[in-house]
This record gives structure tokens, C-alpha cells and sequence, in this order.
């Protein structure tokens, strides 16, 4: 499980998120967006744009999902 979570996000407290990841282990992945909100915006201010983010974001899931194997996961039957 990848969680991707911006730090100024009022929809979902990272104080609550945090517990929840660890005691999931190894199995979830927690990436904070310094400065994002809910919709991974960012303030003018920071000096990073949607573009910057959205890049931040595609790079942490391909490295993310580079993690995976197949060959370590169980299939559900009937997708063999």
C-alpha cells in the first residue's frame, strides 16, 4: 500500500495517518508532500508549482511499484 499524503492536508491528519502505517508494517509506504494540500497544491509562496508536484508523485510511485513483485504476491483464484 502507498500512501501519499500532503503535510498541509485538513482532510486527513497525519497524526492519525502515521499510527495506522506503522502498525501495517512493511506492507505500506507512507510519502509526505511537504507543503501539498488535500489536492496536492501548494502555496504560491513555496515556490513549487502543480507540475513540480505532480512529477514528485509520479516519480515516488514508479519507484514505489518497481518495489513490487510478482512473483511474492499471492493470486486470488480464478486468475491464474
Amino acid at each position: 500500500m502507498l500512501f501519499l499524503q500532503g503535510t498541509r492536508d485538513d482532510l486527513a491528519d497525519l497524526t492519525l495517518l502515521e499510527p495506522i502505517v506503522e502498525k501495517l508494517g512493511p506492507s505500506a509506504t507512507l510519502k509526505r508532500i511537504d507543503g501539498a494540500d488535500h489536492s496536492f497544491h501548494m502555496l504560491a509562496r513555496s515556490g513549487r508549482n502543480v507540475r513540480e508536484v505532480m512529477g514528485e508523485i509520479a516519480d515516488t510511485i514508479e519507484s514505489w511499484a518497481k518495489t513490487l513483485s510478482t512473483s511474492d504476491r499471492k493470486r486470488p483464484s480464478g486468475f491464474d
